[in-house]
């Protein structure tokens, strides 16, 4: 009876062993795996965030659905299914930006707007493109593509890339054509 407990025994350490080996290279295995496929780290659906300075609302963006990949070399979140974001001034008027797709590149500051990208300020200057990118850090916008401009005088401008600040003060377009409407009041 001694005999067979001993044996009982040393068979279920042996494979007791054999299991933390077994288990050792199993996750391994499945961690290779999970690092090979292309899976976001988390996702989030209908975001409405609030960023807030001193108790003011400076900015709020919305969108239907967020895909985190921060677990990539180069981290990023993309916003696939569109966003919009307000930003509030101290005035409290708004500007807001509005893209069919964004990608917020994390160790750059770099935004990358996509596909009907369209910017809408409090003194009524529309730009649309179908690219934009917005250096946080600079704060600064700029695109190689295609772009309209209105102005709230009326003035029209279309063309091909242009560079920027983010309140529009400073607007470097590299070309254009379009309507410029002058007022003369010595006329």
């Amino acid at each position: 009876m001694k005999l067979k407990n001993t044996i009982f025994k040393s068979i279920a350490v042996i494979i007791f062993i054999a299991m933390l080996f077994a288990c050792d290279n199993n996750l391994n295995e499945v961690n290779k795996f999970n690092l090979e496929v292309d899976n976001p780290q988390g996702v989030a659906k209908k975001i409405n965030l609030f960023y807030t300075d001193s108790g003011a609302v400076k900015a709020n963006l919305r969108s239907p659905k967020m895909l985190d990949y921060s677990n990539e070399k180069y981290p990023y979140r993309i916003f696939p299914i569109g966003v919009e974001v307000d930003f509030f001034n101290s005035d409290s008027t708004k500007n807001t930006i509005i893209a069919d797709s964004a990608i917020v590149h994390a160790n750059s500051d770099l935004i990358d707007m996509r596909h009907n990208v369209k910017i809408i300020t409090a003194d009524s200057l529309i730009l649309t493109t179908s690219q934009l990118y917005w250096d946080t850090s600079k704060q600064w916008v700029f695109t190689d593509r295609d772009y309209k401009i209105r102005l709230a005088n009326g003035t029209e401008n279309q063309g091909t890339g242009f560079d920027a600040d983010q309140e529009f003060t400073v607007f470097n377009s590299r070309s254009n054509t379009g309507v410029q409407i002058i007022e003369d009041k010595d006329l």
